[in-house]
């Protein structure tokens, strides 16, 4: 077993216990340290208690029962996570557009994908599986303008080419840009059919014009309700149900927010439902838990 995969495993059996572990019960439970003869299982976890708290993991030392008899290891959970992070529809546009004017896919477009996984459907839906940087300039700085105009709160037009071929100048009061089925589209009220529409943005035959202050959505909007799902999505709605290994329980419930727990497996494996938007999305953030995790449906 690989250093890190030890070091992680840890961590999430001492967060996920409900009382302080001794070395002996952490040995039993964790199979890198069950192989070995007791010296060196010993001066292995001396090694990794160390590493832990080189890098401020609050590893402590607490009585195992109210008698104070004996002393476990434990990492307190609310010393261990940050506070959630929570960004209003200005800022999270702010990170889109950031990422969305690098020249390729970085570090920091990856880190935007991830921080909008789960993201409600307002402003920006569908953006933890879309290509944060567009196909052509032309196309990428559209998809900016409309992000832009969707956080501002404004009017825009453009000519639009729909599915018939049939072109026409169109007015929209910018609610929200939506990733789906591989297409950016654009969501707003259409002044000339007074409604709600959604505009894929790859038929737009002209820039988006700015012409001034619009309106604001209804309460409650979610622009990604207005974009058709095809037969091959999941609602925003459905949930995947992954089977956790015991120690990875922790990580992939800060790794995806709106987790719940559904069960324990006989073996001790945790059922997670997962909230599954996009199933290609979830995949991809799924293998980086490699044999860890199980897909179970759909």
């Amino acid at each position: 077993m690989e250093p890190l995969e030890r070091l992680l495993n840890l961590v999430g059996l001492l967060l996920e216990t409900e009382h302080p572990m001794t070395f002996e019960e952490i040995r039993r439970t964790l199979p890198a340290y069950s192989g070995d003869n007791l010296d060196s299982a010993k001066r292995k976890f001396e090694r990794d208690k160390d590493i832990l708290r080189e890098y401020g993991v609050p590893l402590e030392m607490a009585a195992t029962d109210v008698w104070d008899v004996e002393q476990g290891y434990t990492i307190p959970k609310d010393r261990y996570y940050l506070p959630e992070i929570a960004f209003t529809p200005e800022e999270v546009t702010a990170l889109f557009v950031a990422a969305q004017s690098a020249s390729e896919e970085t570090v920091v477009a990856r880190g935007v994908r991830k921080l909008l996984y789960g993201a409600d459907g307002g402003v920006l839906a569908g953006v933890e599986s879309g290509p944060l940087v567009a196909g052509s300039d032309t196309r990428s700085a559209r998809v900016v303008a409309a992000a832009d105009a969707a956080s501002a709160r404004r009017q825009v037009r453009f000519g639009y080419r729909t599915s018939k071929g049939v072109v026409s100048d169109r007015i929209v009061d910018v609610y929200g840009v939506v990733f789906r089925g591989g297409h950016w589209y654009l969501v707003g009220h259409d002044q000339e059919r007074d409604a709600v529409r959604a505009f894929r943005l790859s038929r737009c035959t002209t820039e988006l014009e700015d012409m001034g202050e619009g309106t604001a959505p209804p309460p409650a909007f979610r622009a990604i309700d207005h974009v058709e799902a095809g037969p091959w999505q999941l609602s925003a709605e459905d949930r995947a149900l992954v089977a956790t290994a015991p120690g990875t329980v922790v990580l992939m419930e800060s790794t995806f927010p709106g987790v719940e727990r559904e069960r324990t497996r006989d073996d001790g494996w945790v059922v997670l439902a997962v909230p599954a938007a996009d199933e290609q999305a979830l995949a991809a953030m799924l293998l980086q838990f490699g044999a860890d995790v199980e897909a179970l449906e759909p």
